[in-house]
């Protein structure tokens, strides 16, 4: 597996080098510190598996770089490694086309078992910023400073096996968790983009959440409830 690592920050960047090299031994860390390094190897070669990109590259914008990415490179995941925390970015993110957000501040282990899930194909998002509303609503939470009034325990969310998808469903699901379009799906699947639609609704019905952006954070806040919290 080859990974593209992007943070400007060289501490930093060593240490995820090494910690990801450390998982598997057929694990490749492409290392760089900017965005131009960045945009050259992923010109120079098209077969990285996985890019982990930092939001804080200081030339250039993060959010900026990940829509780039996503835009030249539609098929390779992208995955947001972050300082900050924050639902807003944490969202932005994803509406961007990020397969997951993994904030450094996670302790060591927990960061380790988070770049585990992604490298397998996972999703994982920061399940403590995000909550949802009576109306399926991700919004986020009040701030920290602010005293937070009593509430219930969230109602645990279905398994991938108990949401009842067709195997068409489950195909469309993961192209969707992909970033892809109805159309591009359509032409993937063989099928109308009219039922493309029928069955991008039915998925959003299941999973409880009504656009795409929320699926994703849905989907990754199942694969980290089946594995167990971080």
């Amino acid at each position: 597996m080859k990974v593209l690592l992007v943070d400007d920050h060289p501490l930093i960047l060593a240490a995820l080098k090494a910690m990801i090299e450390g998982m598997h031994p057929d694990v490749h860390v492409n290392a760089l510190s900017n965005a131009d390094e960045a945009r050259a190897a992923l010109r120079e070669d098209h077969d990285h598996d996985l890019v982990l990109l930092d939001l804080q590259l200081g030339e250039v914008n993060g959010f900026d770089l990940l829509a780039e990415f996503r835009r030249d490179y539609p098929a390779l995941p992208v995955v947001v490694v972050s300082a900050s925390d924050r639902s807003g970015d944490v969202i932005r993110a994803i509406d961007l086309g990020a397969m997951g957000f993994l904030p450094k501040r996670m302790a060591t282990e927990d960061l380790a078992d988070a770049l585990r899930l992604v490298m397998d194909g996972g999703i994982f998002v920061p399940t403590m910023g995000l909550s949802m509303d009576h109306e399926g609503s991700y919004t986020a939470p009040a701030p920290r400073s602010a005293p937070l009034p009593p509430s219930p325990m969230p109602p645990r969310r279905p398994s991938m096996e108990e949401l009842g998808l067709t195997p068409r469903q489950n195909e469309v699901l993961q192209l969707l968790l992909q970033g892809k379009p109805n159309k591009d799906i359509a032409r993937r699947l063989g099928l109308s983009v009219e039922t493309v639609k029928d069955h991008v609704q039915a998925v959003l019905r299941a999973l409880g959440v009504n656009s795409r952006t929320q699926a994703v954070l849905a989907v990754g806040q199942m694969t980290q409830q089946r594995r167990g919290s971080f």
